[in-house]
Protein backbone atom coordinates (compact mmCIF):
# COMPACT_ATOMS: atom_id res chain seq x y z
CA UNK A 1 0.00 0.00 0.00
CA UNK A 2 1.38 3.52 -0.93
CA UNK A 3 2.32 5.63 2.04
CA UNK A 4 2.57 9.51 1.62
CA UNK A 5 5.57 9.88 3.89
CA UNK A 6 6.29 13.50 2.75
CA UNK A 7 2.66 14.86 2.73
CA UNK A 8 2.81 15.58 -1.01
CA UNK A 9 -0.91 15.14 -1.52
CA UNK A 10 -2.05 17.55 1.27
CA UNK A 11 0.44 20.22 0.12
CA UNK A 12 -0.68 19.89 -3.49
CA UNK A 13 -4.33 20.21 -2.50
CA UNK A 14 -3.56 23.36 -0.43
CA UNK A 15 -1.74 25.06 -3.34
CA UNK A 16 -4.58 24.18 -5.72
CA UNK A 17 -7.13 25.57 -3.29
CA UNK A 18 -5.19 28.86 -3.00
CA UNK A 19 -5.00 29.19 -6.80
CA UNK A 20 -8.76 28.66 -7.08
CA UNK A 21 -9.43 31.34 -4.44
CA UNK A 22 -7.10 33.81 -6.16
CA UNK A 23 -8.72 33.22 -9.55
CA UNK A 24 -12.18 33.74 -8.06
CA UNK A 25 -11.13 37.06 -6.51
CA UNK A 26 -9.74 38.34 -9.83
CA UNK A 27 -12.93 37.43 -11.72
CA UNK A 28 -15.11 39.08 -9.04
CA UNK A 29 -13.04 42.29 -9.19
CA UNK A 30 -13.37 42.55 -12.94
CA UNK A 31 -17.13 42.14 -12.74
CA UNK A 32 -17.51 44.80 -10.00
CA UNK A 33 -15.35 47.54 -11.72
CA UNK A 34 -17.54 50.42 -13.36
CA UNK A 35 -17.53 50.71 -17.13
CA UNK A 36 -16.09 54.15 -18.29
CA UNK A 37 -18.71 56.52 -19.95
CA UNK A 38 -17.74 58.12 -23.28
CA UNK A 39 -20.08 61.09 -24.30
CA UNK A 40 -21.21 61.29 -27.91
CA UNK A 41 -20.41 64.42 -29.95
CA UNK A 42 -23.57 65.97 -31.57
CA UNK A 43 -23.41 68.53 -34.34
CA UNK A 44 -26.59 70.75 -34.58
CA UNK A 45 -27.69 74.06 -36.26
CA UNK A 46 -29.58 76.50 -34.15
CA UNK A 47 -32.23 78.44 -36.18
CA UNK A 48 -33.60 81.64 -34.64
CA UNK A 49 -35.47 84.65 -35.82
CA UNK A 50 -32.79 86.85 -34.49
CA UNK A 51 -31.25 89.03 -37.15
CA UNK A 52 -28.61 87.36 -38.82
CA UNK A 53 -25.48 87.64 -37.07
CA UNK A 54 -22.52 85.77 -37.51
CA UNK A 55 -23.12 82.38 -35.89
CA UNK A 56 -20.98 81.46 -32.97
CA UNK A 57 -18.95 78.40 -33.41
CA UNK A 58 -19.89 75.76 -31.00
CA UNK A 59 -16.91 73.83 -29.89
CA UNK A 60 -17.67 70.26 -28.97
CA UNK A 61 -16.27 69.27 -25.63
CA UNK A 62 -13.34 67.06 -25.62
CA UNK A 63 -14.33 63.55 -24.70
CA UNK A 64 -13.19 62.66 -21.27
CA UNK A 65 -11.17 59.56 -21.32
CA UNK A 66 -10.96 58.00 -17.94
CA UNK A 67 -7.79 56.24 -17.21
CA UNK A 68 -8.34 52.69 -16.12
CA UNK A 69 -8.03 52.17 -12.47
CA UNK A 70 -4.92 50.32 -11.55
CA UNK A 71 -5.54 46.69 -11.08
CA UNK A 72 -5.08 45.57 -7.53
CA UNK A 73 -2.05 43.56 -6.91
CA UNK A 74 -2.88 39.94 -6.47
CA UNK A 75 -3.04 38.93 -2.93
CA UNK A 76 -0.44 36.30 -2.33
CA UNK A 77 -1.22 34.40 0.74
CA UNK A 78 1.62 33.24 2.78
CA UNK A 79 1.93 29.46 2.63
CA UNK A 80 0.85 27.83 5.78
CA UNK A 81 3.74 26.40 7.72
CA UNK A 82 4.30 22.70 7.28
CA UNK A 83 2.79 20.82 10.18
CA UNK A 84 5.24 19.11 12.49
CA UNK A 85 4.62 15.47 11.62
CA UNK A 86 7.81 14.10 13.10
CA UNK A 87 5.80 12.29 15.77
CA UNK A 88 3.56 10.71 13.13
CA UNK A 89 6.60 9.72 11.11
CA UNK A 90 8.20 8.23 14.21
CA UNK A 91 4.99 6.33 15.00
CA UNK A 92 4.77 5.06 11.43
CA UNK A 93 8.43 4.05 11.52
CA UNK A 94 7.84 2.17 14.77
CA UNK A 95 4.78 0.46 13.33
CA UNK A 96 6.74 -0.50 10.19
CA UNK A 97 9.57 -1.81 12.38
CA UNK A 98 7.12 -3.83 14.46
CA UNK A 99 5.54 -5.20 11.27
CA UNK A 100 8.93 -6.15 9.88
CA UNK A 101 9.93 -7.69 13.22
CA UNK A 102 6.68 -9.68 13.27
CA UNK A 103 7.33 -10.88 9.71
CA UNK A 104 10.89 -11.86 10.60
CA UNK A 105 9.68 -13.67 13.71
CA UNK A 106 7.01 -15.43 11.71
CA UNK A 107 9.60 -16.46 9.12
CA UNK A 108 11.92 -17.65 11.91
CA UNK A 109 9.14 -19.69 13.53
CA UNK A 110 8.15 -21.11 10.13
CA UNK A 111 11.77 -22.14 9.49
CA UNK A 112 11.90 -23.77 12.93
CA UNK A 113 8.62 -25.58 12.23
CA UNK A 114 9.85 -26.75 8.84
CA UNK A 115 13.13 -27.92 10.38
CA UNK A 116 11.29 -29.77 13.14
CA UNK A 117 8.98 -31.34 10.55
CA UNK A 118 11.98 -32.37 8.45
CA UNK A 119 13.69 -33.81 11.56
CA UNK A 120 10.52 -35.69 12.48
CA UNK A 121 10.20 -37.17 8.99
CA UNK A 122 13.90 -38.06 9.00
CA UNK A 123 13.55 -39.81 12.38
CA UNK A 124 10.45 -41.65 11.19
CA UNK A 125 12.28 -42.74 8.04
CA UNK A 126 15.31 -43.86 10.06
CA UNK A 127 13.04 -45.75 12.47
CA UNK A 128 11.21 -47.41 9.57
CA UNK A 129 14.52 -48.38 7.96
CA UNK A 130 15.79 -49.73 11.29
CA UNK A 131 12.66 -51.83 11.78
CA UNK A 132 12.92 -53.03 8.19
CA UNK A 133 16.53 -54.08 8.77
CA UNK A 134 15.53 -55.84 11.98
CA UNK A 135 12.70 -57.67 10.22
CA UNK A 136 15.03 -58.66 7.40
CA UNK A 137 17.61 -59.87 9.93
CA UNK A 138 14.95 -61.84 11.82
CA UNK A 139 13.72 -63.35 8.55
CA UNK A 140 17.27 -64.26 7.54
CA UNK A 141 17.92 -65.91 10.90
CA UNK A 142 14.57 -67.70 10.73
CA UNK A 143 15.39 -69.05 7.26
CA UNK A 144 18.84 -70.11 8.42
CA UNK A 145 17.37 -71.79 11.51
CA UNK A 146 14.74 -73.52 9.38
CA UNK A 147 17.40 -74.74 6.97
CA UNK A 148 19.54 -75.94 9.89
CA UNK A 149 16.55 -77.69 11.45
CA UNK A 150 15.70 -79.38 8.16
CA UNK A 151 19.33 -80.36 7.74
CA UNK A 152 19.43 -81.77 11.28
CA UNK A 153 16.20 -83.68 10.64
CA UNK A 154 17.61 -85.03 7.40
CA UNK A 155 20.85 -86.12 9.08
CA UNK A 156 18.89 -87.64 11.99
CA UNK A 157 16.67 -89.53 9.58
CA UNK A 158 19.69 -90.80 7.72
CA UNK A 159 21.30 -91.83 11.00
CA UNK A 160 18.11 -93.50 12.17
CA UNK A 161 17.82 -95.29 8.87
CA UNK A 162 21.41 -96.41 9.10
CA UNK A 163 20.89 -97.65 12.67
CA UNK A 164 17.65 -99.33 11.66
CA UNK A 165 19.35 -101.13 8.82
CA UNK A 166 22.20 -102.17 11.08
CA UNK A 167 19.75 -103.30 13.75
CA UNK A 168 17.68 -105.18 11.24
CA UNK A 169 20.81 -106.75 9.87
CA UNK A 170 21.84 -107.76 13.37
CA UNK A 171 18.36 -109.03 14.13
CA UNK A 172 18.26 -110.94 10.91
CA UNK A 173 21.63 -112.36 11.69
CA UNK A 174 20.45 -113.29 15.19
CA UNK A 175 17.31 -114.80 13.78
CA UNK A 176 19.31 -116.70 11.21
CA UNK A 177 21.65 -117.96 13.87
CA UNK A 178 18.75 -118.79 16.23
CA UNK A 179 16.93 -120.57 13.46
CA UNK A 180 20.04 -122.48 12.61
CA UNK A 181 20.46 -123.48 16.24
CA UNK A 182 16.79 -124.37 16.47
CA UNK A 183 16.97 -126.49 13.36
CA UNK A 184 20.06 -128.11 14.71
CA UNK A 185 18.25 -128.79 17.98
CA UNK A 186 15.27 -130.16 16.08
CA UNK A 187 17.50 -132.39 14.08
CA UNK A 188 19.01 -133.59 17.32
CA UNK A 189 15.54 -134.52 18.63
CA UNK A 190 15.48 -131.97 21.46
CA UNK A 191 12.33 -130.27 20.10
CA UNK A 192 10.43 -133.54 20.42
CA UNK A 193 11.70 -133.85 23.96
CA UNK A 194 10.53 -130.27 24.72
CA UNK A 195 7.06 -130.90 23.31
CA UNK A 196 6.83 -134.19 25.22
CA UNK A 197 7.69 -132.38 28.48
CA UNK A 198 4.84 -129.89 27.90
CA UNK A 199 2.34 -132.61 26.94
CA UNK A 200 3.20 -134.67 30.01
CA UNK A 201 2.53 -131.70 32.28
CA UNK A 202 -0.79 -131.00 30.54
CA UNK A 203 -1.81 -134.66 30.71
CA UNK A 204 -1.18 -134.63 34.45
CA UNK A 205 -3.71 -131.77 34.83
CA UNK A 206 -6.22 -133.07 32.26
CA UNK A 207 -9.35 -134.66 33.52
CA UNK A 208 -10.70 -136.43 30.43
CA UNK A 209 -14.51 -136.25 30.33
CA UNK A 210 -16.60 -139.38 29.70
CA UNK A 211 -17.77 -137.98 26.37
CA UNK A 212 -14.25 -138.22 24.93
CA UNK A 213 -14.04 -140.76 22.10
CA UNK A 214 -11.24 -143.27 21.76
CA UNK A 215 -10.11 -141.68 18.48
CA UNK A 216 -10.01 -138.19 20.02
CA UNK A 217 -7.51 -135.88 18.33
CA UNK A 218 -7.13 -132.18 19.08
CA UNK A 219 -4.53 -129.84 17.60
CA UNK A 220 -4.07 -126.95 20.05
CA UNK A 221 -1.99 -123.76 19.73
CA UNK A 222 -0.69 -122.45 23.04
CA UNK A 223 0.52 -118.86 23.28
CA UNK A 224 3.14 -118.46 26.00
CA UNK A 225 5.52 -115.85 27.32
CA UNK A 226 9.16 -116.19 28.20
CA UNK A 227 9.23 -118.28 31.35
CA UNK A 228 6.33 -120.48 30.20
CA UNK A 229 3.34 -118.42 31.39
CA UNK A 230 0.29 -119.36 29.31
CA UNK A 231 -1.30 -116.34 27.63
CA UNK A 232 -3.99 -118.05 25.56
CA UNK A 233 -5.34 -121.29 24.08
CA UNK A 234 -6.90 -121.78 20.63
CA UNK A 235 -8.01 -124.95 18.82
CA UNK A 236 -6.74 -125.51 15.30
CA UNK A 237 -8.96 -128.59 14.91
CA UNK A 238 -10.58 -131.00 17.34
CA UNK A 239 -13.13 -133.84 16.95
CA UNK A 240 -14.25 -133.68 20.57
CA UNK A 241 -17.33 -131.94 21.95
CA UNK A 242 -17.44 -128.78 23.99
CA UNK A 243 -16.84 -130.63 27.25
CA UNK A 244 -13.62 -132.09 25.84
CA UNK A 245 -12.45 -128.69 24.61
CA UNK A 246 -13.17 -127.04 27.96
CA UNK A 247 -11.30 -129.82 29.81
CA UNK A 248 -8.24 -129.43 27.54
CA UNK A 249 -8.21 -125.65 27.93
CA UNK A 250 -8.51 -125.99 31.71
CA UNK A 251 -5.65 -128.50 31.82
CA UNK A 252 -3.36 -126.20 29.81
CA UNK A 253 -4.11 -123.22 32.02
CA UNK A 254 -3.45 -125.29 35.16
CA UNK A 255 -0.12 -126.38 33.62
CA UNK A 256 1.13 -122.76 33.49
CA UNK A 257 4.00 -122.08 33.64
CA UNK A 258 5.03 -124.61 31.01
CA UNK A 259 8.45 -126.28 31.23
CA UNK A 260 11.49 -124.47 29.86
CA UNK A 261 13.03 -125.90 26.69
CA UNK A 262 16.32 -127.79 27.05
CA UNK A 263 17.84 -125.25 24.64
CA UNK A 264 16.82 -121.58 24.76
CA UNK A 265 16.57 -121.40 20.97
CA UNK A 266 13.84 -124.05 21.07
CA UNK A 267 11.44 -121.64 22.77
CA UNK A 268 8.39 -120.93 20.64
CA UNK A 269 5.86 -118.31 21.81
CA UNK A 270 3.19 -120.10 19.78
CA UNK A 271 3.76 -123.79 20.31
CA UNK A 272 1.53 -126.31 18.53
CA UNK A 273 0.52 -129.43 20.55
CA UNK A 274 -1.36 -132.52 19.37
CA UNK A 275 -3.40 -134.14 22.16
CA UNK A 276 -5.14 -137.55 22.04
CA UNK A 277 -7.10 -139.66 24.54
CA UNK A 278 -4.34 -142.23 24.53
CA UNK A 279 -1.52 -141.00 26.69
Amino acid sequence: MFRDSYNIIPASLAVLLHLLILGSMIVAYDLARPTPFTPLAVRATLVTEIPEVAPRRVVAPEPVVEEPAPEPEPIVEEPEPEPDNSEELRRQAEEEKRRLDALLEQERLEKIRQQEEADRKRREQEEAERKKREEEEKERKRIEAEKKREEDIRRQREENERLRRELEAEQRQDEIEAESDRLAAIDSGQLAVYQAMIQQKIYRHWKVPASAQDDLFCSVRVRQARGGDVLGVSFVRCNGDEAVKRSIEAAILRSSPLPDPPEPNLFDPNILLNLTKQQ
